[in-house]
């Protein structure tokens, strides 16, 4: 017997045919700073990519906390995946 996650508010109605992506592949900030990043994401309020908790800055998620952005998608290849960082809430697509 499975059970069923409970999605957000904010990923409930997420349209994932319009997609904000930047196509750069890097870390906005960490470029700036000389740093290094593992993994990208993107903010869906503002679209700009930056590195994930699993990098040294963590900036998505100072971003997302910061300006009140919730939702990211990987910005990975072949990861199809948005988050919500305000109620820790994922949708595939």
């Amino acid at each position: 017997m499975g059970f069923k996650t409970k999605i957000c508010e904010h990923l409930e109605n997420f349209d994932s045919q319009n997609i904000k992506k930047d196509n750069t592949h890097e870390c906005a900030i960490c470029i700036q700073n000389g740093d290094n990043w593992l993994h990208l994401r993107t903010c869906q309020e503002c679209g700009i990519t930056l590195c994930c908790d699993s990098s040294p800055n963590k900036h998505a998620s100072s971003h997302a906390i910061k300006h009140k952005h919730h939702v990211i998608v990987s910005a990975e290849p072949n990861e199809n995946w948005a988050w919500c960082y305000e109620h820790k809430s994922l949708i595939q697509f």
